[in-house]
């Protein structure tokens, strides 16, 4: 069975939740977790350096062990630290830390103070009252823990970048098989929902028994549920679940509109259909039994009176109608984008220096990137002070006497303090072309103060840009409670503006917030929060999220060219 850049990722990310539950070395966990963070963020397989341990080892974070245990994986598919540590530790732990809430030092408390290591022991407990004793948990996470153990997760999500990892090399498969035509990848993911629960795939072939049995003989099927002629169903080693429809040519279209649109996209256009005395489904278009098209998508939508709607739109949030007056938007392309406005170096956590992230962007045809280093506040990260910030902008400076093709601009992703203070003196803000304010810390504040306080930090005079405004972790960090309508309402009155953060574990904005600020008039920066060379092709979950929410080039900040770019940025501070 092949081996993934996730898959190692997630023995390295196992690895350290089990050492920070056993209360282990913080530097040997942080190095695994960093080498996670690695593997997630490389563009290539792994497996292209995993021939000698010295390639293996320029990666960042990774040194001669890892790169050993790397090498281990791919060739026995077992990690022998990983097996130790789970031997060490009680089985059920691991199912403790996917509980929202509770992280690996939470599980830690759980396991050495009270000796819960089960989620039976740990209902028990909370029932008893005891959890809430601990340092760092209270009523209001028992109340969150109690709600997650009673609605227990019947299947897992994958993120939208990791089901990419799986879904493209069983498109490359399929598409080797005998006789195969188009191999597409439908439902949520053709729609670029941030998580997906399963894949549909659509092949166009004339033997579908055929594709079919080559489909279940792929290496990475751990279960055959269900096999016909046509259509199968699987679950891969990872536990993503994958659903093969083989259709003939002709029927291709009705059958991807069909298997991509959510459920109420698909019943309204159905319910269209219907008035006009048309029947629409996944073989067709047919008035009565005469069958009048379905060859491609746009056909579909043709047959109602209406354009073809992109993937994204297809939630029954209102793309019917703007279709059929004319208003669909033309959304924001990945060309569209003219630069980065958040991206992180050496200088903090980053991998690589500001001349090869510069030279990295100008090789994407990026005309500017923003360097965005933490700020002081921000320890875990060696954020920037004053003294290292000043010498940042004079570094910056001469870079850009002598790159060419390419603006470097001088920012800062500023801690924003508990009481909406900026982590750094107005002196040293002034200096650069852009503050990029985030919320690091303090994420359990009630709605009101967590928004007073993001309020108040838009309301300093150098605010450019509030960072991934929820602060959410797909799948492990619930967003902070804030009143997003009204920050987004107060950036169009202060005249700033708000990212959607593409890192894959964020996508923050929401989709539903992205076209809330369109509506709004707030500009929207697509930012990669690159901290490598790799990051750069977060920009492509970006561009989707944003694609759902409506959001067209002019909606989107880093479209502007540099000159346009530079003036909203000056026009952001207050005089």
């Amino acid at each position: 069975m092949p081996i993934h850049n996730e898959d190692i990722a997630a023995v390295f990310d196992e690895i350290a939740d089990l050492l920070e539950i056993e209360g282990a070395n913080p530097f040997r966990i942080r190095a695994y977790r960093n080498a996670a963070r690695t593997l997630r963020a490389l563009g290539s397989d792994i497996r292209e350096r995993a021939g000698s341990l010295e390639t293996l080892t320029r990666l960042p974070g990774i040194g001669t062990a890892l790169a050993e245990k790397i090498q281990e994986i791919l060739a026995t598919g077992h990690c022998r630290t990983l097996e130790k540590l789970r031997r060490q530790l009680p089985g059920e732990l691991p199912e403790l830390l996917r509980l929202p809430g509770l992280g690996p030092r939470r599980v830690h408390a759980l396991y050495h103070d009270l000796d819960i290591h089960t989620l039976e022991q740990l209902h028990r407990a909370i029932l008893d009252g005891r959890v809430r004793q601990l340092p760092g948990f209270g009523e209001r996470l028992e109340q969150r823990l109690l709600e997650a153990l009673a609605r227990q997760e019947t299947s897992h999500r994958f993120r939208l970048a990791t089901a990419a990892r799986y879904a493209t090399a069983l498109q490359a498969y399929l598409e080797q098989g005998t006789g195969v035509g188009r191999v597409t990848l439908a439902g949520s993911y053709r729609r670029r929902r941030e998580t997906v629960g399963d894949l549909d795939i659509l092949v166009t072939a004339r033997n579908g028994r055929a594709v079919v049995d080559h489909f279940v003989h792929y290496d990475e099927t751990s279960e055959i549920l269900s096999r016909g002629d046509t259509r199968a169903t699987v679950i891969l080693h990872c536990g993503l679940q994958v659903d093969l429809r083989v259709v003939r040519k002709q029927n291709y279209g009705a059958a991807l509109h069909y298997f991509t649109g959510s459920r109420a996209h698909n019943i309204a256009i159905r319910a269209l259909a219907q008035k006009q005395g048309l029947k629409i489904n996944e073989y067709g278009i047919f008035r009565g039994r005469r069958r009048l098209g379905g060859e491609e998508e746009g056909e579909v939508f043709a047959a109602v009176g209406l354009p073809w709607i992109p993937p994204e739109l297809r939630e029954n949030r209102g793309e019917i109608e703007a279709a059929r007056q004319g208003l669909l938007p033309q959304l924001v392309e990945p060309g569209d984008l003219r630069g980065d406005l958040h991206v992180h170096t050496r200088a903090t956590d980053g991998h690589e220096t500001i001349a090869a992230m510069a030279e990295a962007a100008r090789a994407r045809g990026f005309e500017y990137l923003a360097i965005t280093e933490h700020s002081r506040h921000l320890t875990v990260a060696h954020g920037l002070d004053s003294r290292r910030l000043l010498a940042q902008i004079d570094e910056i400076d001469q870079l850009n006497e002598r790159l060419e093709g390419i603006r470097l601009l001088k920012g800062i992703e500023v801690d924003i303090l508990e009481d909406g203070r900026l982590d750094l003196p107005d002196r040293v803000l002034a200096r650069l072309d852009l503050v990029v304010g985030a919320v690091h810390s303090r994420f359990h504040l009630s709605r009101t103060r967590q928004t007073e306080r993001i309020l108040r930090a838009m309301d300093h005079p150098f605010f450019t840009l509030l960072a991934h405004p929820t602060g959410r972790l797909i799948g492990e960090r619930e967003p902070y409670d804030v009143d997003l309508p009204r920050i987004i309402r107060h950036a169009r009155q202060r005249g700033c503006y708000l990212e959607l953060n593409a890192h894959p574990e964020r996508l923050d904005l929401l989709d539903t917030y992205c076209q809330f600020a369109r509506d709004e008039g707030v500009l929207i920066a697509i930012d990669s929060d690159a901290h490598g060379i790799p990051d750069f092709d977060h920009l492509v979950y970006g561009i989707g999220q944003a694609r759902r929410g409506w959001l067209e080039a002019d909606d989107v900040l880093n479209t502007r060219p540099l000159p346009a770019l530079l003036r909203l940025l000056a026009a952001s501070r207050l005089k």
